[in-house]
């Protein structure tokens, strides 16, 4: 199956990125590689053989879950720029418009 470069415009768009004519040609070339190695993958004979959730030995030690008092919310709000009822303030981060 190879990619087009119309399709990886398209995803691009949708990501709202934007690429050169010489940079969608490398990640057309690129995306065509990677599915051409998931096919590739797919056609494993993968019958009878163990599922793998991880590769070595370690295990993961976890802390005890202990909850501890937070901090005085009129002292974490004194450092805070701009703050509208009770909650910190931030800018948008994504924008739903076309333009965005």
């Amino acid at each position: 199956m190879a990619i087009t470069a119309n399709e990886v415009k398209h995803v691009a768009s949708l990501a709202k990125l934007e690429f050169s004519d010489q940079e969608l040609e490398m990640f057309t070339g690129q995306m065509d590689e990677i599915i051409n190695m998931v096919q590739e993958l797919q056609e494993v004979d993968t019958e009878g053989v163990k599922m793998t959730s991880t590769v070595t030995d370690a295990i993961n030690v976890m802390r005890e879950d202990v909850a501890k008092p937070g901090m005085d919310r009129d002292v974490l709000m004194q450092n805070v720029p701009e703050q509208e009822d009770g909650y910190i303030k931030v800018p948008a981060i994504i924008d739903e418009s076309e333009e965005g």
